[in-house]
């Protein structure tokens, strides 16, 4: 065998085949991480510029969001990945979608076993209870990781309070004030008074949970798959024909299923709006009148009421099917989310809720709420009363078809149609039908 003599060698040479030899080897490659999500506009910026900053902050993952249309359609793509066998890591799934999820155990990895897998720090009682309720299974275990949650509040145009001779520091408290309110707005002169997005999640659902009556039988859904629908009941029919009276009356303008009516509140429109927390950096960013926020109203006569409201918004659930390692990016990333300044500031910009006390007592001791009045509305109703059976929130499969049917009846009532009675009765009848089904394919 022939020797090589070191002294043949310039350092020069050594130094150029060394060189040559590191260039050669493929540089440590990156887990890519997918996350689905359903967010546009500012929120998905918000969303891009997590992950980007997450990818900055290390070098081992890079999260790669991807939009997949709104809340029902990244659902609907991430059920039919799972069946081609080929998921996203994560998948941000809307809150009527969380019966669903969880009945799919072996497609999903629960974020409590994620966590403690990949030996993060995670204390589920560092957030919210009014949030991690929603998202918890039956022994408490958090299921997927809470990101965006919102509940409903009352926005007002201050300006047309004024010109309706209304006190413009001083929020409708009770359904009857908004229709009161209403009427003077009229007489003023403004074409809208009042419309709402979201209209079975603001005017069932929550109205439900803040008057402290069930929904759904069986703890809304909690207590079993054999849940049945009870949002017919004699205060919800009065609500729906009140707002039907409002409308032959000119007081309530339909604005539309989802968040549709927010732009007839700032482009100034409509004077009164019942939608999401979430709605305030599109109000903030659009509106150019005087405005404010308050709590949601209420019927008075209702004993207990106001109790709590309840989330709206989405989770984060991670699926099964990939490599061991990727968990580990997943789980370092929901602890990058969890920074108590990060989802400070995530509630200040966006108007969702700070799902963790940490990041509550942040905004306050900076002198957000004080700085900006009305933001604290949507923490104080979640977390002012604990929660009660009838309000911690809802657990009912085919729930996005409930809502559809819904939104179907009570476009009935105010078109004319039919009653508040006959709507509700339907759309319980038909809504049940939903959760028979749901309850044969998951015994």
């Amino acid at each position: 065998m022939t020797r090589l003599n070191p002294s043949r060698f310039s350092p020069v040479a050594i130094g150029i085949a060394t060189i040559a030899l590191f260039t050669a080897l493929p540089a440590a490659a990156q887990t890519e991480i997918q996350w689905w999500h359903a967010m546009t506009g500012a929120l998905g910026d918000r969303v891009n510029d997590f992950a980007k900053d997450f990818n900055a902050s290390q070098s081992q993952y890079k999260v790669v969001p991807v939009f997949k249309g709104s809340y029902a359609e990244t659902m609907t793509a991430a059920i039919a990945a799972t069946r081609a066998g080929n998921p996203p890591h994560i998948v941000q799934v809307f809150e009527v979608g969380t019966a669903t999820m969880m009945s799919a155990k072996k497609s999903v990895k629960p974020v409590h076993e994620l966590m403690r897998e990949a030996g993060e720090k995670f204390d589920p009682k560092a957030y919210v209870s009014a949030v991690t309720g929603y998202f918890s299974d039956a022994k408490g275990n958090l299921v997927s990781f809470p990101f965006n949650s919102s509940t409903t509040v009352f926005y007002y145009n201050k300006d047309a309070f004024k010109r309706a001779g209304l006190d413009p520091n001083k929020s409708p408290a009770t359904w009857p004030e908004v229709m009161a309110a209403a009427a003077k707005i009229k007489v003023a002169g403004d074409k809208c008074a009042f419309s709402s997005g979201w209209q079975s999640w603001v005017h069932l659902e929550n109205f439900s949970a803040w008057h402290n009556v069930p929904f759904a039988s069986k703890n809304n859904g909690f207590g079993g798959t054999d849940a049945r629908l009870m949002f017919n009941s004699p205060l919800h029919e009065k609500h729906i024909a009140n707002m039907a009276d409002w409308m032959k009356k000119g007081y309530f303008t339909y604005g539309g299923r989802t968040n549709e009516a927010e732009s007839k509140f700032f482009s100034g429109e409509c004077a009164m709006l019942t939608s999401s927390s979430a709605a305030y950096a599109n109000i903030k960013r659009n509106a150019k009148f005087d405005w404010a926020v308050g709590p949601l109203p209420y019927y008075r006569d209702v004993p207990g009421a106001p109790q709590n409201t309840i989330i709206g918004g989405a989770s984060l659930w991670v699926m099964n099917g990939k490599p061991a390692g990727d968990y580990k990016g997943v789980a370092k990333f929901f602890t990058f989310l969890s920074d108590p300044q990060r989802q400070a500031t995530w509630h200040q910009v966006t108007g969702y809720l700070p799902i963790t006390h940490a990041a509550y007592e942040v905004t306050k001791k900076a002198g957000f709420y004080d700085k900006n009045p009305g933001t604290d509305v949507s923490v104080k109703q979640m977390i002012e009363k604990d929660v009660t059976l009838s309000s911690r929130g809802l657990r009912l499969g085919n729930f996005v078809q409930i809502r559809a049917v819904i939104d179907e009846e009570l476009e009935g009532v105010w078109s004319g149609k039919q009653t508040a009675k006959a709507a509700l009765d339907n759309a319980v009848k038909r809504g049940n039908e939903q959760l028979e089904k749901f309850q044969s394919a998951n015994k």
